[in-house]
């Protein structure tokens, strides 16, 4: 039975991404960033709506249009599509469970 806490050992100076789920127009990734942040200057302009929530450390997301929003274990946000976002900074054991919805 898979654990969600539980991945093989890869590369952890960069995030990782492991799709749990894809169907439809929905995705359900695992998210390991072990301590990654978007480059400077760098803004996610996503086509779909994503959820997400982090499930272990912490992070802080960074809106265009409401600066920075920190999050803790447990804590979630909604990002409509198109919304400008970057990941400012997160834990080495930051770990988000995220939900796309409306992906081609």
């Amino acid at each position: 039975m898979p654990n969600f806490f539980a991945a093989p050992a890869t590369d952890t100076s960069r995030e990782d991404f492991l799709t749990l789920i894809e169907t439809g127009n929905v995705k359900i990734e695992r998210i390991a960033s072990h301590g990654a942040a978007s480059p400077a200057g760098f803004w996610y302009d996503q086509a779909a709506d994503e959820w997400v929530m982090l499930v272990r450390g912490h992070a802080t997301l960074e809106f265009q249009d409401r600066g920075l929003v920190e999050l803790r274990a447990g804590d979630w946000e909604f990002i409509a599509a198109h919304v400008r976002h970057r990941v400012s900074s997160t834990s080495q054991d930051a770990l988000w469970l995220a939900v796309h919805v409306g992906v081609s």
